[in-house]
């Protein structure tokens, strides 16, 4: 949350690959990585460290690498908040994976 727009801003870790055609941009909340996610009782996933955890950035940075990549992976509540806000992602293609937002967008 901001407490002073520009001042206490949320961060996220991200990892940008860049192809021959494209440029993929996995983000998420920095509360997230390396936690496990309970999705069933029984079954859990984890935000995986060497998916998301590249480099941590801030709410510009991740907006700049949003608009610039041709393919998202998003996890996290305020990661997927600022995508809708911003209109990269719609709020349809939300789904949540143990209670987590999670979306994915491809730019053709």
């Amino acid at each position: 949350m901001h407490a002073v727009r520009g001042m206490l801003q949320n961060r996220f870790w991200c990892k940008v690959v860049k192809t021959k055609f494209d440029i993929l941009v996995a983000i998420c909340d920095e509360d997230i990585v390396g936690k496990e996610i309970e999705i069933e009782k029984g079954f859990k996933v984890v935000a995986n460290e060497r998916f998301y955890k590249e480099r941590l950035i801030n709410e510009s940075e991740a907006l700049k690498l949003m608009q610039e990549a041709t393919v998202g992976n998003l996890l996290g509540e305020k990661i997927v908040s600022l995508a809708i806000e911003k209109s990269i992602i719609s709020p349809e293609s939300v789904i949540l994976i143990g209670g987590i937002p999670h979306a994915q967008f491809v730019k053709v």
